[in-house]
């Protein structure tokens, strides 16, 4: 059985960022199955219930939806003016399990990784 949670994701280590960055990321409302992956099934039954904003220093600069497509590709769809569309790197094999790490990737090619920093049912 699945629930929706809210996920946050934010920022993790990198080369600019050598101590992360808990101000920019994302908070996406999805639904997750008992293991903590995402549930493709009960995104099908209710896709808009699937919402993705990305943050920075908190404040909300785009909303869009969260969306399967082919090849089990998970994308951040992202409003049409807000904000290039983000591609989850192996999204659908993940587990959003507090501390874990998941990886996006932007439109132009850069990959990022996220730190999941708060599951919470909604």
């Amino acid at each position: 059985m699945s629930t929706f949670q809210h996920i946050r994701l934010e920022l993790a280590r990198e080369a600019d960022h050598p101590r992360g960055d808990g101000g920019s990321g994302y908070d996406l409302v999805a639904p997750l199955d008992a293991e903590g992956r995402l549930d493709l099934a009960a995104l099908n039954a209710e896709p808009e219930r699937c919402h993705v904003r990305r943050f920075v220093d908190d404040a909300t600069v785009a909303t869009g939806h969260l969306r399967h497509t082919t090849g089990d590709r998970w994308i951040l769809d992202l409003d049409p003016g807000e904000a290039e569309d983000v591609t989850g790197f192996r999204l659908g094999e993940e587990k959003f399990v507090l501390g874990e790490y998941v990886s996006l990737m932007t439109a132009g090619g850069v990959q990022h990784t996220y730190a999941v920093k708060r599951l919470q049912p909604v």
